[in-house]
């Protein structure tokens, strides 16, 4: 029978570092040439993801940079695209620092969104897509992003992408309480993005998490 995972575990900006930490290690040292090539089922070059990586950290934690977050839907900055069918940002790497170069920026994103969360009001509320959500809510949505994006580059340069097990697990508690956990708790948050299918389990192709605070209705 599929196990649940414990609903009480907490997501800080501990967590997001611990992802990011786990992102950089992950793909330190590819060679420029395969940042060029499609990550995993994506659309997008690895290259583009990973700018995409920093765009979700960094517009994540701009919201909690406003006094009150919920007055605005976003930030608003200018988005633009490098190609028609390339990610939408807001920030893009310097191509001439290199992959780097482009870690360095997504490492930076990443410790400006875990101060940011970390230091928020706990029941603040940000606005996204999905629904309102909490400084924790976005420190598991950061965590996600990050982790899954990993994999998804990680997959386009032939690395081996093995995140800690806690993190999957405390995403999946605080994000996808829908979904039971079978195999590992990265293995299952791999399926529950969209990633993985398994003889018992379709891969998933419209998924969505649930990032609303603890205990509302």
């Amino acid at each position: 029978m599929p196990q649940s995972v414990d609903p009480h575990m907490p997501v800080s900006g501990s967590h997001v570092r611990q992802a990011v930490a786990h992102c950089v290690d992950t793909l330190t040292g590819v060679p420029a040439a395969q940042w060029r090539g499609r990550a995993g089922s994506l659309q997008w070059t690895c290259w583009e993801t990973l700018e995409h990586l920093a765009d979700d950290l960094l517009t994540y934690a701009l919201r909690f940079g406003l006094a009150q977050p919920m007055d605005v839907p976003r930030v608003p900055l200018r988005v633009s695209r490098d190609r028609p069918h390339g990610p939408a940002n807001v920030i893009f790497g310097d191509e001439e620092a290199g992959p780097e170069g482009l870690l360095t920026v997504v490492a930076a994103c990443g410790g400006l969104f875990a101060t940011a969360v970390d230091t928020a009001a706990p029941t603040a509320l940000a606005p996204h897509i999905f629904g309102a959500s909490d400084p924790e809510g976005f420190a598991a949505m950061g965590v996600v992003e990050t982790l899954v994006h990993t994999h998804d580059i990680a997959q386009g340069v032939h690395r081996v992408c093995e995140p800690p097990q806690d993190l999957s697990e405390r995403a999946l508690a605080r994000l996808f309480p829908d979904v039971p956990l079978t195999g590992t708790p990265w293995s299952t948050l791999l399926w529950a993005t969209g990633r993985l299918e398994t003889p018992d389990r379709p891969r998933r192709t419209d998924w969505r998490w649930y990032g609303a605070p603890r205990g509302s209705s």
